[in-house]
């Protein structure tokens, strides 16, 4: 009887020797997959080669629409044409339509490159490199050390019979009118006169180039302070619809961010308002600061096409 027993003990004491070695390897896998887990995590969470910066990488050229005044500035003073003036962007650059789906698009891309009115350049977004060495600035295109720049027009039909045209005309071309080109980081013109307007009613449209209509829309509210009783519509385009337009008498002021073409001049009077640099922007997080006129052009022109061969 003594023996039964001392047997149901044993078997009971082995039970339960078994259970604790099975509770432990229990455990000990769990610390092993949980240690497994913590190395995968931290092994990702050090893992940035993804984000940096590759200067093999191809180059995203990016550029503006045709009829864009801002592109046929910029293929002008880098030399992207050939000799009859024809532009020879590359085939391969994205086409962007305004000055804000340019810089959107440039943030958005390590690699890319673009170009926008220096006004418009917002350094929150994007960055702005030297060319030849020498910031994209105003003072700079002033003194003469920055050399990428081209004019601010507005024109308008030699018998304009719009008297708040007219009026809005004399604004923008006053001491005041000025001020506001110079506040909004634009070279504004010379030897111009306080406004002595006569703040007549009515109405007027305006509308063109999408690099003039930031500094336009400034120059419309100015304009409202002093004589409240007109109404001006700014439309926003392109340079070329801008001078097409005027011509045709849908809009009463077109816009330009270019010189008028023979055949736009010959049928309109152009007054140049300001003088805006083109700044050439990459994403911030190019480490790219400074590139020669020659470099872009041949980045333009599709003759070098990743950021290593610069």
């Amino acid at each position: 009887m003594r023996m039964k027993k001392f047997i149901a003990i044993l078997s009971i004491v082995s039970m339960m020797a078994v259970g604790a070695a099975g509770c432990g390897s229990s455990s000990d896998t769990a610390t092993t997959d949980d240690t497994a887990s913590t190395d995968t995590t931290t092994e990702e969470s050090t893992d940035t080669s993804s984000s940096d910066w590759d200067a093999a990488s191809a180059i995203t050229v990016v550029s503006r629409e045709e009829g864009s005044g801002t592109r046929g500035a910029f293929t002008e003073l880098f030399g992207v044409v050939d000799d009859d003036d024809n532009d020879m962007t590359t085939l391969d650059a994205q086409v962007t339509n305004s000055t804000s789906v340019m810089m959107t698009t440039v943030s958005e891309n390590e690699y890319a490159i673009g170009y926008i009115s220096l006004g418009s350049l917002d350094e929150s977004l994007v960055k702005a490199v030297k060319i030849d060495g020498a910031d994209a600035t105003a003072e700079n295109i002033e003194n003469g050390s920055y050399k990428v720049s081209r004019p601010f027009n507005v024109a308008v039909k030699p018998d304009l019979d719009n008297a708040v045209a007219t009026d809005f005309m004399a604004f923008i071309m006053s001491t005041e009118g000025q001020a506001v080109v110079a506040d909004e980081g634009y070279i504004p013109v010379a030897d111009v006169e306080a406004y002595a307007g006569e703040a007549p009613e009515g109405s007027c449209v305006v509308g063109g180039s999408s690099s003039v209509s930031p500094l336009m829309e400034k120059l419309i509210e100015a304009y409202a302070a002093v004589n409240p009783n007109a109404s001006i519509e700014l439309q926003t385009s392109d340079s070329t619809t801008g001078m097409t337009s005027t011509i045709e008498g849908s809009y009463d002021i077109g816009m330009a961010s270019r010189e008028l073409k023979d055949e736009e001049a010959a049928e309109l009077e152009g007054t140049v308002i300001a003088t805006d640099g083109i700044a050439v922007i990459v994403n911030q997080g190019n480490p790219t600061d400074d590139l020669s006129v020659d470099q872009v052009k041949s980045i333009y022109l599709g003759d070098v096409t990743t950021w290593d061969a610069i």
